[in-house]
């Protein structure tokens, strides 16, 4: 056997002309191992941040917290705590600012105590995180003291109570930069909400409590042995250990994607190294043969090509991860409207080793499929002409390398998500639409070989003919810009879905204000209000706020007792908002039972139910249901079950009561109506805040229009991570082009010989790249059209009603790219001189 010095000298020497046909080849995993060290890193980066800034982010050992008064039962276990505690008042109002006339719905947050425990409230000046608690001032956001111009010591009307500003609140506990889209934070103290006449029965208030407890204490142990009577009354608990799981959980989700981006860019660089190893191989079973007729065995020459092959991807897997270690500075700016904190970046050489080990196993592996080739040339290759020679399409081995690839990805991706059963779907999502890209770049090919239409014109012949002949590009490019094309797609069509479902929302008749909190002695003014601004009264409800108290003869208490109760633990603790009238609405369909529309006094109460509601309850028709109406106990009876549409803007109710029943219960009103322009919006939305300042205006054109922004702002970080899959596969089709024109310099120049002009020889070669331009962009569109459609209609829930625009957009992009690259390729082609075939100098 041949020393490895012999086989390392064999394998420098051989590669000093042509090792430059792969270096394009094995530029290609350099932005898949980019993406996939920048992404870990910052994985491992915010993992950190969050253990070191998990108690910053939570503001105490442990947070209480329930959307009503805890009961005093709880509240007192809860204050047995040892150590600080302090409570917060949370509810959203319209806010009206008289130095500039505007309004502007608002998050109120009413403090009392030394909250935050740990970090602090970042204000402009910084006194005046101190000043508000003892004084009837607030701290406003700063985005919003921006917005209207606002400064210090200006007024602002929360309710029936005015209030200086005290300062600019730079950071809020609990919200990023999108979740002060929809409502700035407005903090202030406990004290003076009373004032405001905001909390009302039936106001949408969150208590929470908070507590900081001794180094010594336990919190999670506490936690542990409380939760169950605590959850019970669907009451919530928090810790530090808590929120470090809940921050880690919600990034793994985007960690994951990002991932799944890397690995796509990885693979797709990959399909780049497998083919430019196989056509290196085909130039070069010449020499391979040479080797073997001077006695050289087949372990060693495969030996030799191994070795030029894994150096040169060990440089390209380096390189890419040199890169990602920078690109990673990048990732916190990218991502900073979606984090609760700053990410501070660090080089991670976990990340890093790692991005090394996955790039050098996969890029080996699928190095190894056309590789394993070298061992089937023979000798008597240097007396035969063809460049294929005897190499196996199929062998033991090959199987075993493609068997290696298949469960390579498959535990990355189990890693990944944490599922042995995501990770086999995902593996066996990627290898479908591998086969299907393969089966059509094999159909093409024998399609055109059977049925080769002799009678067209000589230059399209000849470009048709160019996507079977020997080195052909079709499978190559079918995978590569399939794949590409593919991702590209699918993301232009969710994005068109979700943005075309947002404007959905504001179209036609759709209501776009709603007016809530309103009582019921204003109900009739707010609707002479309403008609002054020739606004339509789309839907003027009561709602009464109850808890369910028990149903089925058991109390609610027995049925929490009961190991074998069925219902679910949010249907049964949901504090239910019900309304009640003589007719459904039509978003409204009747399932099960009689709708009963109005029910006489001393007659049995028979109410409506949501489906969803009825399913999570376990109940059915004739079941009873007791309520607790503000300390007054009603008893009913499901009458029927109904499934509500979540279309329109309308307001819907889980609990619907016939008329007879509720009229004289504590209750508020609210308004739905649709204003035609922005301006009336804000003109209207001012009257009904000076005149009812108890009353919350919400603008949903405006949070659509939010919300809008934000979906903009995903795409575009999606659109950024995908570009390293797109550009990776630009590399790929520029790199096969390059490898191809070595193959097209010779048959070029054999068609100059025969009397081909260069304009022919152009029209051939265009000819060739818009077919397979168009043929890959064809498949992978019909790949994410499929794809989409599953994601739309099982995950989303949107209607598949796609936009076709951007789709041939893109088919029209990828296919002009194609011709493009591979026309530019083209010009030494076109440039060559018959005689270099006669010189021998081509090949």
């Amino acid at each position: 056997m041949a020393r490895p010095a012999f086989i390392i000298k064999t394998a420098l020497r051989d590669s000093r002309k042509d090792i430059g046909k792969l270096v394009m080849f094995m530029a290609s995993i350099v932005l898949g191992i980019a993406a996939l060290v920048a992404i870990n890193s910052f994985n491992y980066n915010l993992v950190s941040d969050i253990d070191k800034q998990a108690a910053t982010l939570l503001g105490a050992d442990i947070v209480i917290s329930e959307n009503k008064p805890i009961p005093e039962e709880l509240l007192t276990i809860a204050d047995s705590l040892p150590g600080e505690k302090a409570s917060q008042m949370q509810l959203f109002s319209m806010s009206y600012l008289p130095s500039v006339d505007e309004t502007q719905f608002v998050n109120i947050r009413a403090l009392e105590g030394g909250f935050p425990f740990y970090g602090i409230l970042k204000t402009d000046p910084p006194e005046a995180s101190d000043l508000f608690r003892n004084s009837k001032s607030v701290l406003v956001d700063d985005g919003m003291m921006i917005q209207y111009e606002l400064g210090v010591g200006d007024s602002i009307k929360l309710g029936q109570a005015t209030f200086e500003i005290a300062g600019r609140l730079q950071s809020a506990f609990g919200s990023s930069a999108i979740g002060g889209t929809f409502a700035p934070a407005v903090y202030m103290s406990k004290d003076h909400l009373t004032s405001t006449e905001l909390v009302q029965p039936g106001s949408l208030v969150d208590y929470q409590y908070f507590y900081k407890t001794p180094d010594s204490f336990d919190a999670d142990e506490w936690k542990s042995r409380k939760r169950k009577k605590f959850r019970d009354e669907s009451v919530r608990i928090e810790t530090i250990e808590d929120r470090k799981e809940n921050l880690e959980e919600a990034f793994s989700n985007l960690n994951s994607f990002l991932n799944i981006v890397a690995l796509v860019s990885l693979l797709l660089g990959c399909i780049g190294v497998a083919s430019s190893v196989l056509i290196y191989i085909k130039t070069k079973i010449p020499s391979i043969a040479v080797f073997r007729c001077l006695g050289m065995k087949a372990n060693q020459s495969f030996a030799i090509y191994f070795f030029q092959i894994f150096i040169l991807g060990a440089i390209g897997v380096l390189v890419g991860a040199g890169l990602g270690a920078l690109i990673q500075v990048y990732l916190p700016i990218l991502f900073k409207d979606f984090l609760p904190y700053e990410v501070h970046m660090a080089f991670s050489g976990k990340a890093f080793a790692e991005g090394i080990a996955v790039g050098l196993i996969i890029t080996t592996l699928f190095a190894l499929g056309p590789l394993l080739g070298v061992r089937d040339v023979s000798p008597l290759q240097t007396l035969r002409v063809s460049s294929e020679g005897n190499i196996r399409k199929w062998s033991p081995w090959k199987i075993l390398v493609y068997a290696a690839i298949v469960i390579s990805i498959f535990f990355f991706l189990m890693r990944l998500t944490g599922s042995w059963r995501d990770g086999a779907v995902m593996t066996g999502g990627l290898f479908i639409a591998f086969l299907v890209l393969v089966a059509v770049a094999k159909l093409i090919t024998w399609s055109i070989r059977k049925f080769f239409p002799t009678g067209w014109s000589y230059v399209f012949r000849q470009g048709l003919s160019n996507l079977y002949r020997p080195n052909n590009q079709t499978q190559t490019l079918l995978l590569s810009i399939g794949l590409g094309t593919s991702v590209l797609t699918m993301l232009f069509i969710i994005q068109g879905l979700l943005l075309k479902n947002v404007a959905s929302m504001e179209a036609g008749n759709q209501p776009n204000t709603i007016l809530y909190g309103i009582e019921r002695d204003q109900k009739d003014a707010l609707a002479d209000l309403t008609r002054k601004f020739d606004l339509p009264i789309i839907q003027q409800v009561p709602i009464v706020t109850m808890a369910l108290a028990g149903w089925q003869g058991k109390s609610k208490k027995e049925w929490m007792a009961d190991t074998s109760r069925t219902a679910s633990r949010w249907a049964i603790n949901r504090e239910a908002r019900v309304s009640f009238r003589d007719t459904l609405s039509p978003d409204e369909t009747l399932l099960e039972g009689t709708f009963t529309g109005h029910v006489k006094p001393g007659d049995s109460v028979f109410i409506s139910l949501a489906d969803n509601w009825a399913r999570a309850m376990d109940v059915g028709i004739g079941d009873e249901l007791v309520w607790n109406v503000q300390g007054a106990m009603l008893t009913t009876y499901v009458g029927s079950i109904r499934e509500i549409s979540f279309n329109s803007m309308n307001t819907r109710f889980f609990v619907l009561f016939p008329n007879g029943v509720l009229e004289n219960a504590p209750q508020f009103q609210v308004l739905v109506t649709k204003s035609p322009n922005i301006e009336t919006t804000a003109r209207y939305r001012r009257d009904v805040v000076k005149a009812f300042p108890n009353v919350s205006v919400i603008d949903l054109g405006s949070i659509l229009s939010a919300l809008n922004d934000i979906l903009t702002k995903v795409s575009y970080v999606i659109k950024f991570m995908a570009g390293f899959s797109i550009l990776t596969g630009l590399i790929v089709l520029i790199a096969s082009l390059l490898l191809s024109k070595f193959q097209r310099v010779k048959e070029s120049v054999l068609l100059r010989t025969i009397g081909a002009n260069r304009r022919q020889i152009f029209m051939i070669n265009a000819t060739e790249y818009m077919i397979l331009g168009a043929l890959s962009a064809a498949t992978g569109i019909v790949l994410s059209l499929v794809g989409s459609y599953f994601m739309a209609t099982q995950q989303l829930e949107l209607d598949f009603k796609i936009q076709w625009l951007p789709i041939v957009g893109v088919f029209l992009f990828v296919v002009g790219m194609t011709v493009i690259i591979g026309l530019l390729n083209s010009r030494e082609v076109l440039n060559k001189s018959p005689l270099e075939v006669l010189r021998k100098e081509v090949g």
